[in-house]
């Protein structure tokens, strides 16, 4: 260590927390995580399933790669270990009685026809398209820069017209504003809900559409890495181990003392105390504070939106899938498929929020992740084609294996659009239930708090005075968290940890 160096406790070894220590490492500072589990890794993890005595591993939170940044991809030193890989196929999107799947063309114009032709969209995609690519650069430049997010900034950067569409506007007025279709509205309203059950009225909204593209990996689209999304973070971790990071696995953080700056923990050994000089919260923040016991950061975290619905259902196929719709391209076994439950906005808004008021399921939308035939175009042959069905509406309530009923009816809607159904040998579904109990997720959410007014842009934060340091926590000087409740979300892989040690490492001089 340099004479500079410091000692950071990171507690929660994550994405978020494991990005944040490669980070603080790197930068000649001594870091020591802490992490509850046996592995590291977070919501991105792996299981596997026994099937005719052959064993498949299968990803048990998150399957997809998609909003890292690219900086972070490289700068981490994962891009010199793993290999990733996004389809060239346009997606492929299925309403109820639609006869051929409408396909999500990269150029504008192609786009548009195919809106036209399938959905009778007359809106303006063009200037639509236009206008997300200089949001998503905007917030891609302030990710880099580890800039705090303002609407002075969005102003100043895009103007008060577009400020007001995209970022403080309702994903309402933004979808009115460019398009006449409905189907156009819901299948781009998809993304409002990806956090919990957050209405296209709600303001702020409307942000949560091009944050959901500002991933820089893949150029704002999602693909997946050879071996499982859960490589990730495995790969990680033993990164950060050979630069020198402390990692303790299998201890309980039981307590944390502001004022002294120390952890208490415990592990097998059996109770233990650090003293580091900063530490680093990389988990929810309803469980940071109260480690800390600071009743004000408790009353606040108390009060948040924090629910969950989300549902992801595994399939494992003993032959490659068939579809029976899609298109005779290259690569269309790998494209992802979006089957929606609804045709309005109205029936999607219903949907939402049904679970809400007690009912288990009411499907709203299933996007399909085509992980084995993804995987065979990276040359890895695995034992069973897989499927994984990310999907909405489920309730917090009852796990997957308590529902054996739901799980039949999504399997059954997607194995209608299959041609050989009889191939599919296992399926396991997840709630946010078992979410919330494998991962501790208050609330089953994996983006930890709801993206709605008052926890999203320049919200998502928990700092008493967010101007001065956006990403402390309440009135610690000596304290940061940057998990997924924190900006701009979980689904950005990595982004707040980055942006979180950014703006720390000039104060740990």
């Amino acid at each position: 260590m340099t004479v500079s160096s410091l000692q950071i406790a990171v507690i929660g070894a994550g994405i978020n927390g494991l990005v944040a220590a490669n980070y603080l490492q790197r930068a000649g500072h001594q870091v020591t995580m802490l992490e509850r589990s046996d592995r590291v890794g977070g919501a991105c993890v792996s299981e596997f399933a026994t099937i005719d005595g052959i064993r498949q591993d299968y990803a048990l939170g998150a399957s997809t790669l998609g909003l890292m940044q690219d900086f972070v991809w490289q700068e981490t030193g994962l891009s010199d270990r793993l290999e990733i890989w996004a389809t060239p196929h346009p997606d492929l999107v299925f309403f109820p009685g639609q006869k051929q799947p409408t396909q999500l063309y990269a150029d504008a114009s192609d786009l548009a026809r195919e809106y036209a032709e399938k959905w009778g969209e007359h809106g303006d995609v063009a200037a639509y398209v236009t206008d997300e690519d200089r949001v998503v650069r905007f917030l891609q430049a302030g990710y880099r820069a580890g800039r705090p997010p303002t609407v002075d900034d969005a102003v100043a950067a895009l103007g008060v017209d577009l400020a007001s569409l995209w970022i403080t506007g309702s994903a309402r007025q933004l979808l009115d504003h460019y398009f006449t279709s409905e189907r156009t509205k819901v299948h781009i309203a998809m993304d409002v809900s990806e956090s919990g059950p957050v209405s296209v009225d709600e303001p702020y909204s409307a942000f949560i559409i091009p944050m959901m593209s500002s991933g820089s990996v893949f150029g704002g689209s999602y693909g997946f890495v050879k071996g499982g999304i859960w490589q990730i973070t495995r790969e990680l971790g033993r990164i950060n181990q050979q630069l020198g990071v402390n990692l303790e696995l299998s201890c309980a953080v039981h307590e944390v003392d502001p004022g002294n700056c120390t952890v208490r923990y415990e592990n097998s050994d059996g109770d233990r105390l650090l003293r580091p000089d900063h530490i680093v919260f990389a988990t929810d923040p309803q469980s940071a504070a109260r480690l800390t016991g600071d009743t004000k950061l408790i009353g606040h975290t108390d009060g948040q939106k924090i629910l969950g619905t989300s549902g992801k259902l595994n399939l494992m196929f003993r032959k490659p899938v068939q579809w029976k719709k899609g298109t005779d391209k290259p690569e269309a076994d790998t494209a992802f498929r979006y089957f929606f439950a609804t045709d309005t906005l109205a029936d999607f808004e219903r949907s939402t929020f049904a679970v809400i008021d007690g009912e288990d399921f009411t499907p709203g939308y299933f996007q399909v992740y085509c992980e084995g035939a993804s995987m065979r175009r990276m040359g890895l042959d695995e034992p069973f084609d897989r499927l994984a069905v990310f999907f909405k509406n489920l309730g917090l309530g009852a796990q997957g294996a308590e529902l054996p009923a739901v799980e039949a009816e999504v399997k059954e809607i997607i194995l209608r659009h299959i041609a050989n159904p009889e191939d599919c040998a296992w399926s396991r579904l997840l709630t946010p239930t078992d979410l919330q109990q494998t991962f501790g997720f208050p609330g089953g959410n994996i983006e930890h708090t709801m993206l709605v007014a008052g926890q999203c842009y320049f919200d998502r934060n928990y700092a008493s005075d967010p101007q001065q340091r956006f990403y402390q926590l309440g009135e610690f000087e000596n304290m940061s968290i940057c998990g997924s409740g924190t900006y701009p979300c979980g689904s950005v892989a990595g982004t707040p940890a980055y942006m979180c040690v950014k703006e720390l490492l000039p104060r740990l001089r």
